[in-house]
């Protein structure tokens, strides 16, 4: 699971636990200034994720990590797709950020506050 805050100017996302493993990354600052959208997508999880490298996917149980798919990367770390956020990027290393989150409202709500 992946916490989200907002520090300062910056969008920060911590992974825990034995997902930084699984995912190969502790956390990610993404600019606010780089962040176009946010939304709930509990679907996601059913599309295609692409070729994964570095990370993890074991289906119906974690996907995590890096993974290309149509000459974009994007960082998953899911467990519970009923719970999955997704953040879309412009200028990052990243396309979008599919993350499990504990209060999906919460965070879309936090995320799109600092937008405005």
């Amino acid at each position: 699971m992946a916490l989200i805050r907002i520090d300062g100017d910056d969008l920060v996302v911590v992974i825990e636990g034995f997902d930084k493993l699984w995912a190969f990354k502790g956390s990610l600052t993404i600019p606010l200034a780089n962040v176009r959208g946010v939304t709930a997508d509990p679907g996601i999880a059913t599309d295609p994720k692409g070729i994964r490298a570095p990370g993890s996917h074991v289906p119906g149980v974690i996907t995590a990590g890096t993974f290309h798919q149509d000459g974009e990367k994007v960082f998953w770390d899911v467990r519970d797709a009923s719970k999955a956020v997704v953040i879309e990027l412009a200028d990052e290393r990243y396309a979008r950020l599919v993350l499990q989150v504990n209060d999906p409202r919460a965070a879309v709500a936090l995320v799109e506050k600092a937008l405005v």
